[in-house]
């Protein structure tokens, strides 16, 4: 497979996996996908914005969550964001220390 075709597969997933998490299962929380997995929708807009600035492009963190999530992320999180329990919380905090929190 060439480099382009690649680069193209690569950016179609990228885009199924961002309707699935905003269309498809907009129900599935933030905190949630976090607590499982490690991620969320808030680091995929945070990579999208790293990989921005890597080529060069000025793009700050609102921008790309405005990007990523179609629309101002004060916005959605009003529309889609419920309260989350104490207990998903924690976990929440362990799960960001993991895998957010720069560990230099």
């Amino acid at each position: 497979m060439d480099d382009q075709t690649r680069i193209e597969l690569e950016a179609a997933a990228f885009r199924r996996l961002r309707k699935h998490l905003m269309d498809d299962r907009a129900d599935v929380q933030n905190i949630d996908l976090m607590n499982l997995a490690g991620f969320c929708r808030n680091c995929l807009s945070r990579w999208y914005m790293e990989a921005a600035q890597e080529r060069g492009l000025e793009m700050g963190k609102d921008e790309a969550r405005e990007i990523f999530y179609g629309m101002p992320y004060d916005a959605w999180k009003a529309q889609s964001q419920t309260e989350a329990a104490p207990e998903k919380q924690a976990a929440f905090e362990k799960a960001f220390k993991e895998n957010v929190t720069d560990k230099s």
